[in-house]
């Protein structure tokens, strides 16, 4: 893995969709299902040019989230969202930001609390799922774009306001928890017990 912190030059922030695509449309998926998935994002950017990283985009919108590890890889941080009521792994809206790395990495620090967290920038996973109408807002997609941090050791993460809890789950313990297949695939890039 080559890692990236936060001030890395490559995680600059930046408006230009053509970033997001990019590293999409060559991102080697490790298997059909994942391939459709990469090819239903890029025909979505491609459907919205000016927007697709933008929650004004109203059908949908990009997101970048992250599978936490601590350092020996064995384990990782999900938290219990607060407005979905499932375990889930870190991570949020783009906010008009088309580097999803920079993205994903933004939220982790934001929702963990951990300083010092190092991203690989190549994706893990992409995954579209519907989220639910909330107050104004109305049903629509959430296109993801997953990564790998590692968190430093003896990293103690501090809950935020977008969540009920944090915790550490190995691949036996995610399987007990109220969350879904998408969650427990991420589990696959754990090492093994």
């Amino acid at each position: 893995m080559t890692a990236l912190r936060e001030s890395d030059p490559a995680l600059a922030a930046t408006p230009d969709l053509a970033v997001a695509r990019t590293l999409l449309a060559a991102w080697e998926a490790p298997n059909a299902e994942q391939s459709a998935v990469r090819d239903r994002m890029v025909a979505f950017i491609d459907a919205h040019p000016d927007d697709a990283h933008r929650r004004s985009c109203v059908p949908g919108h990009l997101t970048a989230s992250a599978l936490v590890v601590e350092d020996g890889g064995r384990r990782a941080l999900l938290c219990e969202h607060r407005k979905l009521g499932l375990w889930l792994q870190v991570g949020g809206h783009c906010d008009g930001d088309a580097n999803l790395a920079a993205c994903a990495l933004r939220e982790a620090r934001e929702e963990t609390g951990i300083a010092g967290l190092e991203i690989d920038p190549v994706p893990i996973d992409v995954d579209v799922h519907v989220i639910p109408a909330h107050g104004r807002d109305p049903e629509h997609l959430h296109l993801d774009t997953r990564f790998l941090i590692r968190a430093p050791a003896g990293a103690a993460p501090v809950c935020s306001a977008e969540s009920l809890s944090l915790a550490w789950f190995d691949r036996r313990g995610v399987e007990a928890l109220e969350t879904d297949g998408s969650v427990r695939r991420l589990f696959a890039h754990l090492r093994p017990d």
